[in-house]
C-alpha cells in the first residue's frame, strides 16, 4: 500500500476510532475519485467477529467532514468504507505476523520458491529488514519454503466453507 499524505491521514482518523485501515485503494477518475477504505478490529483473527455495517458506517461518517475539506480532492469524490472480508488481503507486514499459522494464498508475477506462480500454503512467518523481508510457508506436502516479499504480488487469507 502506497503511504502517501491523505492514506497516513486517514489511517490516523481510523486508528482514533479504534479500527485498523487494511488497505485504500483508489479508482475512479480526477473528477470523480473512489476511495475504497477496508477497514477491521485491530488483531483479530480468523474465525472471529470482524467489522459490522454500522462500525463501517460510523467510520465513515468520521472521515467524510475531513475528505471534505481538502482541497487535493474533488468534491465529487466516493468515500466507500467496508470489510476486508473473509479472505482478508495481507499488507503490511503486520498482517503477516499476525496471520502466522493461517492458511495463505501467495501470487507472483513469476514462479515462487520454484513452483507456481500462486501458491496456497500455512504461513509460518516473516523475518529480516525492511525491504529484504522473507515469508516462510508450509505447502500441502510438507514442504517449508521462504519467498521474498518483493516477489510476491498479492496475498490473503484463504476461507474454507
Amino acid at each position: 500500500m502506497v503511504q502517501d499524505a491523505l492514506t497516513r491521514e486517514i489511517e490516523q482518523r481510523i486508528e482514533e476510532l479504534g479500527f485498523e485501515l487494511v488497505d485504500l485503494e483508489r479508482v475512479g477518475s480526477r473528477a470523480r475519485p473512489i476511495l475504497r477504505a477496508y477497514i477491521d478490529r485491530p488483531d483479530s483473527r480468523p474465525g472471529e467477529p470482524g467489522v459490522s455495517l454500522d462500525d463501517c458506517a460510523r467510520v465513515s461518517r468520521a472521515l467524510e467532514p475531513f475528505l471534505d475539506e481538502r482541497d487535493d480532492l474533488s468534491d465529487r469524490y466516493v468515500l466507500e468504507v467496508s470489510s476486508p472480508g473473509v479472505e482478508r488481503p495481507l499488507v503490511r507486514r503486520r498482517d503477516w505476523e499476525r496471520f502466522a499459522g493461517s492458511e495463505v494464498r501467495v501470487k507472483g508475477r513469476e514462479p515462487l520458491a520454484g513452483k507456481a506462480r500462486k501458491l496456497e500454503a500455512v504461513l509460518l512467518g516473516i523475518s529480516g529488514a525492511e525491504g529484504e523481508e522473507r515469508v516462510r510457508l508450509r505447502l500441502p506436502d510438507g514442504e517449508e519454503v521462504e519467498v521474498a516479499l518483493a516477489e510476491v504480488s498479492g496475498a490473503n487469507l484463504v476461507f474454507r466453507w
